[in-house]
């Protein structure tokens, strides 16, 4: 099985390509071969590349600076997401599109699922949302994954941050009245390859449409970083004390949802897979980035 994913230097593009076995081929298609700003170069890309199956995974994440680049953001998100489920469709294979938690506005009370009403509350939500009809309209073989709070050994995230942080200073304020569920990149990529695996086997598969993958349970900002700086004292690595802030003490551009917690039952239902609870798999990143190589991977 071969699979094209978009975003060569993305968090799950790396993954992918750490985590595919034996007989799957990942081919990572990105700049400036492929660029989501330039719907004109999609579909070359993608035909250069052979998929069985095409993975969605680049995107335009910088959240805030969507607020002061609204075009750019929906050129990559919506139109350069629908471009690719559009490539896809012409070269007769499903697609695998990457979603985020921001395409609801966090009043729930409880985790989201599949069938609850969007309500994105900025530039950036909007313009992935955009994307997710886009996807759909263009490519009804498709899966799309909600996903939330990614971190991984790779690229810019938040586990990579607070280690950053706590190797510098004693005390770092975050964030403590937003929830979500923490995902790897490791198990997203994991989640793809059994799903794909599934597209790949089932040539009539039916069960195609919009779908949450995330980590097993769910904390707070702060929570987060609490677990991450622990694990990092016991691997050795650096550790900071966490001071719990609220939300009107970090003002952003763009609005969070208080709420980003996610129910992955209907992808363990349809796919049989879970994912681990996240504690357990941010340990695994966390260790490894107090490895050896900690300075390298931090500044990466």
């Amino acid at each position: 099985m071969r699979l094209a994913v978009t975003g060569r230097e993305g968090q799950v593009a790396a993954s992918l390509l750490e985590r595919a076995y034996s007989d799957v081929e990942v081919v990572a298609v990105g700049r400036p071969v492929l660029d989501l700003a330039r719907a004109d170069t999609v579909f070359a890309a993608l035909e250069a590349a052979r998929p069985d199956i095409v993975v969605s995974a680049a995107a335009y994440t910088a959240v805030d600076q969507a607020e002061d680049e609204k075009d750019l953001a929906f050129a990559v998100n919506a139109t350069g997401a629908g471009k690719v489920a559009e490539a896809a469709t012409k070269l007769g294979v499903p697609v695998i599109h990457l979603s985020t938690d921001y395409v609801f506005d966090g009043t729930k009370d409880g985790a989201y699922v599949e069938t609850d009403a969007t309500a994105p509350l900025g530039v950036y939500g909007a313009s992935k949302f955009a994307g997710e009809q886009a996807v759909a309209a263009a490519n009804p073989r498709h899966l799309i994954l909600r996903t939330a709070w990614v971190y991984s050994p790779f690229g810019k995230n938040f586990v990579k941050t607070m280690l950053r942080l706590a190797a510098d200073r004693d005390e770092i304020s975050v964030v403590a009245d937003q929830w979500g569920t923490p995902t790897s990149a490791l198990d997203i990529a994991d989640a793809i390859l059994h799903a794909a695996a599934r597209l790949q086997d089932e040539k009539n598969f039916a069960a195609f449409g919009v779908y949450h993958v995330a980590g097993g349970g769910e904390t707070n900002w702060s929570g987060f970083a609490r677990h991450i700086l622990d694990t990092s004292r016991a691997f050795g690595g650096p550790h900071a004390s966490v001071r719990d802030i609220a939300t009107a003490d970090y003002p952003t551009k763009a609005k969070r949802p208080a709420n980003s917690r996610l129910s992955s039952a209907k992808f363990a239902s349809a796919f049989g897979w879970t994912g681990p609870e996240w504690q357990e798999s941010v340990e695994a990143v966390v260790r490894r980035l107090v490895g050896s190589e900690t300075k390298q991977a931090l500044s990466a």
